[in-house]
């Protein structure tokens, strides 16, 4: 995916390496163009939030952007502790004064990936890993009977064919909703992080400070 930033007078990249008892290795290549931009140009922004567990099944995506602009991504990161089906949540888009109720409200986190029917092959009647250019579910981590004990999933969904487009405000959640044995709502707590991208003008509205490195980790067992 190719994200571009405008920039009217300076730039700045900066990586941190926070686990500071190990040696980081780095790559990296920076291409960009000298130009002009208009003072109404949109900038690229992003970002990251977990939850781990959710609170009253609920992860936030984003919230308190302020200004004009449109929302372009979501990755998720998304670790079940449940046996049962985890993906019937409904992803809502409050923007420009929403309050209860929001503009865009899904229908199920399977159908927000392009994935439906519980990610499911009919065939071997295990998920199914599947990537196309603007949506998928291109991971899968399976428990191994030992110490990985629960499942978890990368999720992608690109917005660049339908840009979801805010004047005044935006802010996204997604229910972590599932179903118990006896097809009845269960309400999960499962580990969810997600990075979210958007562009807009500024200025911005503060972002949350990041969170620490223990509370960034996934624990090995």
């Amino acid at each position: 995916m190719l994200l571009e930033n405008a920039f009217s007078e300076k730039a700045r990249i900066t990586i941190e390496n926070i686990n500071h008892k190990e040696e980081m290795r780095l790559y990296y290549q920076i291409n960009y163009t000298l130009t002009d931009v208009p003072d109404d140009e949109a900038y690229f922004h992003a970002q990251f939030r977990r939850s781990n567990p959710t609170e009253g099944s609920i992860h936030t995506l984003v919230d308190g952007i302020k200004g004009k602009g449109h929302y372009v991504g979501t990755y998720m990161a998304w670790r079940v502790t449940d046996n049962c089906w985890w993906g019937e949540g409904e992803i809502k888009f409050y923007m420009d004064g929403d309050k209860e109720y929001p503009t865009i409200c899904g229908t199920g986190a399977e159908d927000y990936f392009c994935g439906s029917y519980n990610f499911e092959n009919p065939h071997t009647r295990q998920y199914q890993e599947f990537t196309t250019p603007y949506a998928g579910m291109h991971q899968v981590i399976r428990p191994d009977g030992l110490y990985k004990a629960v499942t978890a999933f990368g999720l992608y969904r690109w917005h660049i064919l339908d840009p979801v487009r805010f004047d005044k405000d935006l802010k996204i959640t997604i229910q972590d909703l599932g179903w118990r044995h006896d097809w009845r709502y269960h309400n999960q707590k499962s580990d969810i992080s997600s990075t979210t991208f958007w562009y807009q003008t500024e200025p911005h509205a503060k972002f949350p400070p990041l969170p620490a490195k223990d509370d960034l980790e996934i624990p090995r067992w």
